[in-house]
């Protein structure tokens, strides 16, 4: 079985691509974060032609996430147990978002995260997103006993070496301490990066702004990831990035990230 994951930055925008990247790679279930679309306005008629079941949440032009699954689509689950709902400055409002949905494809549980990005270490959103991590860690735990992946845009670079200059980082959010603590905490609980080993560094990422032909000179991080737990890490005979779906007119900022399993 083949699992893939991908920030697509706007459904909308880029579902030829998302359609092509499915054919291509025959593609059994795959993770999307940033839809960026409710769901009533996601063009989802070509992915169900192509024998796809889909689970879907977004509630405006933010965010977004869902799975489309050829093996099956069941026990779907928007939102994971604790997780915590941001609320704006400005209002004093719980604002709505989707940033996590689940499903069992196969008997495997898939969740397709897409992490806050925090903004800045003295934004109220970067404490919001250490809070989402502690409570997706609570979660998780009563996920391992099963096939479990952990598939999405985490917004942060555990290591140096998933960031192409880390002097250029040092007052940002993704690669401070209390980040990387809260990704090395599911390490910790035994879920384990599977693509890593298939895919060695330096310089593998998984994003690249538009920002200086970042991509072109290859000036990216690796924010993307399949942590798995034991049972579905043991079950991985290969992985890797497609680092040329960023590439070309119309692409992504994110390269998807994709996974095979016995």
């Amino acid at each position: 079985m083949r699992i893939a994951t991908w920030n697509v930055n706007s459904l909308r925008s880029r579902i030829d691509r998302v359609e092509a990247f499915l054919d291509r790679h025959e593609v059994d279930v795959l993770a999307l974060q940033e839809t960026k679309a409710r769901v009533d306005q996601l063009p989802l008629l070509g992915i169900e032609a192509r024998g796809y079941d889909v689970a879907v949440a977004g509630v405006d032009q933010w965010n977004g996430v869902a799975i489309f699954s050829r093996v099956g689509l069941e026990e779907v689950q928007t939102g994971f147990p604790g997780q915590p709902v941001w609320t704006k400055e400005e209002q004093g409002e719980a604002a709505p978002e989707s940033r996590a949905i689940g499903a069992t494809c196969g008997g495997v549980r898939v969740w397709s995260l897409y992490v806050p990005n925090g903004r800045k270490p003295d934004d109220p959103h970067y404490v919001y997103k250490l809070e989402w991590l502690a409570r997706l860690r609570e979660a998780a735990r009563a996920w391992r006993d099963q096939p479990t992946a952990l598939v999405g845009d985490w917004n942060i670079a555990p290591t140096d070496e998933d960031v192409f200059d880390p002097a250029q980082f040092v007052r940002s959010t993704h690669v401070t301490p209390p980040e990387r603590a809260a990704f090395q905490a599911f390490l910790d609980d035994g879920y384990v990066d599977v693509v890593r080993p298939h895919a060695p560094g330096p310089e593998v990422y998984t994003y690249w702004d538009y920002y200086r032909q970042r991509f072109e000179r290859n000036r990216g991080l690796r924010i993307d990831f399949v942590l798995g737990s034991a049972a579905f890490a043991e079950r991985v005979t290969g992985a890797f990035i497609d680092r040329e779906e960023r590439a070309g007119t119309g692409a992504s900022d994110h390269a998807p990230v994709v996974v095979d399993i016995a």
